[in-house]
């Protein structure tokens, strides 16, 4: 048996949902609020179709709590993490890992032609991780079991 490497484009297919995105311009409490609706930990920043950051609950609490700044009357461009690490339909999961590791983040959005298709958590890539991992142990059972 030959495993190959799950792809984040297979990730997109099995979530099915659709990215939740905000602008710039609202308030820092608006965009809490949508992660809270959506049971999320990040929320996509998007101007005119094009990702211009990321919030998180990290930046809320670094930046709304520590700095005492007012949720209702910050604008989510002031708090948000305006370069933003992505990959593509085409990384792996492994790699996908490896790069919220090294960068110490647990979102990342997928562009595809810099264009924003959705975005993947570190849950949900050891999710799949674990699925493969379980799918080539009942592989691998099986097989012992045949030879003998």
């Amino acid at each position: 048996m030959e495993m190959k490497e799950t792809r984040i484009s297979e990730i997109l297919q099995e979530k099915g949902e659709k990215t939740i995105t905000v602008t710039p311009d609202i308030a820092v409490s608006k965009a809490v609020k949508v992660m809270a609706e959506n049971k999320i930990g990040a929320v996509l920043v998007v101007d005119k179709e094009r990702l211009t950051g990321i919030l998180t609950e990290g930046d809320c609490t670094l930046k709304i709590i520590l700095q005492d700044l007012k949720a209702k009357e910050t604008s989510v461009k002031d708090v948000m993490t305006p370069k933003v690490v992505f990959v593509t339909p085409d990384t792996s999961v492994e790699e996908g890992l490896a790069i919220m590791t090294e960068r110490k983040c647990r979102h990342l959005p997928v562009l595809d032609n810099k264009k924003l298709i959705g975005i993947v958590s570190m849950g949900d890539l050891v999710r799949r991780i674990i699925k493969d991992q379980k799918v080539a142990i009942n592989y691998l059972t099986e097989y012992i079991a045949l030879s003998y």
